[in-house]
């Protein structure tokens, strides 16, 4: 008998009719032959009522309490999901992050999960139960409730996925696949049949909405079979695999872009070792990512260091500089949180030149100027103004040719 992690997000789950759909499909797996595992987020639009309620109260709040508040979303799914299951003539079973141990650091908002003890799911699946598992949310060590995340159901079925050694896990969203660019941007996006780990890994951290960044780590590191389905509709989905010649051969795969981008540039910056120790460290001991850097040396021997963090950490980030600024005698320190990145995504740019030269001599034709470049084997971002941002997608989009199938693209040289 295989066994199949099912993971429905919020809008899956954000109506009781929804509920009753996640209920037949789960039942429907079962007796199929399968044992089934479901793991569910809160429904659409709570979470964001729950966080609304902690800042209504304080802007700079105890990220250990506003686990506990953000982590009862899940409990009402769950249990709605439960009840649905068994007036559907099946036996289910609802478990919140805690109760099957799902251990974590205690990185509140921001956990990272550690081990999963699967006794308990195992025991309930061998009973014939339909087991339901809060996502998102896990225990640290002193017993206290962490979550993991936005987005972190995700990265919970896929970790369920591992720990069971699963034989695939589905991941139910209101798309029915990954798609070469967003297409409430770009009409003529196609959906993928196959994506790589890495792509989708590049994808996911540049923005792609679709899966955590930490559940593709996850399936490419334990080698979870990976499917992106629509709850809404039937369908095929994106299956996420190993590379394989076909993908290799396909220079671009995605256009990717992320809004939630702020900019910070220290001026003045003595160049002498140990200076940006001192600055990164005290961003990494604030937990605040740290994502493009760029350093130019003046012919003074001062320095200037640009790099990007999320949005929602821009006003922290400034707040956490502030001391080791002044600590390594640097001039200034400025910002910009209305930017954007746009990235060229395709495990084919390790095989294939004249990437870069097409994108930015696409982007230039439109009038579109680059404020900072990153590049790795398989994508290339650019930092860009917020206000052309969409344009940047459509003409990239176009200039790689990814509304054609990929035998029909012309191949960079």
């Amino acid at each position: 008998m295989s066994l199949i992690v099912q993971k429905f997000g919020g809008t899956s789950v954000g109506s009781i009719e929804r509920i009753r759909s996640v209920a037949a499909r789960a039942i429907a797996a079962q007796q199929q032959g399968h044992q089934v595992v479901v793991t569910v987020s809160a429904m659409a639009g709570e979470t964001n009522r729950l966080v609304a309620l902690v800042e209504g109260i304080i802007e700079r709040y105890n990220k250990r309490e506003y686990d506990v508040v953000v982590a009862a979303g899940e409990q009402v799914s769950i249990g709605l999901l439960a009840i649905a299951i068994e007036a559907m003539g099946a036996r289910a079973r609802s478990y919140l992050g805690w109760q099957v141990r799902f251990l974590t650091d205690s990185v509140y908002s921001k956990a990272r999960i550690q081990e999963i003890e699967g006794f308990r799911i195992r025991d309930d699946l061998e009973k014939g139960y339909i087991v339901v598992i809060a996502g998102f949310q896990g225990v640290d060590e002193k017993g206290d409730i962490t979550t993991l995340g936005r987005g972190g159901s995700d990265t919970s079925a896929v970790a369920l996925a591992a720990a069971l050694e699963a034989d695939r896990c589905d991941i139910y969203t209101d798309v029915d696949g990954v798609y070469t660019s967003d297409p409430r941007i770009v009409s003529s996006a196609r959906r993928l049949a196959r994506i790589s780990y890495d792509e989708m890994l590049e994808m996911a951290s540049l923005g792609a909405k679709v899966l955590q960044t930490r559940s593709v780590e996850l399936a490419k590191k334990y080698k979870v079979p990976l499917r992106v389905l629509s709850s809404l509709e039937e369908g095929e989905g994106t299956l996420l695999t190993e590379e394989d010649e076909l993908m290799e051969k396909v220079v671009v795969s995605a256009i990717t872009h992320n809004r939630d981008e702020a900019k910070i540039t220290i001026l003045g910056v003595p160049d002498r070792p140990g200076v940006a120790a001192t600055i990164f460290s005290a961003l990494a001991d604030a937990t605040i990512n740290v994502d493009m850097i760029i350093q130019n040396i003046s012919e003074s021997g001062e320095t200037d260091v640009t790099f990007t963090v999320p949005r929602g950490d821009y006003q922290h980030a400034l707040e956490v500089l502030a001391i080791p600024v002044k600590q390594i005698g640097a001039k200034e320190v400025v910002g910009n949180r209305t930017i954007a990145k746009v990235s060229a995504v395709g495990v084919g740019m390790r095989s294939h030149t004249g990437v870069a030269q097409r994108m930015f001599n696409a982007l230039a034709a439109d009038g579109i100027n680059i404020q900072m470049i990153s590049t790795s084997e398989i994508k290339i971002s650019v930092i860009l103004d917020e206000k052309y941002m969409e344009l940047a997608v459509r003409t990239l989009h176009d200039a790689f040719e990814l509304d054609k199938d990929a035998g029909d693209r012309v191949i960079a040289k």
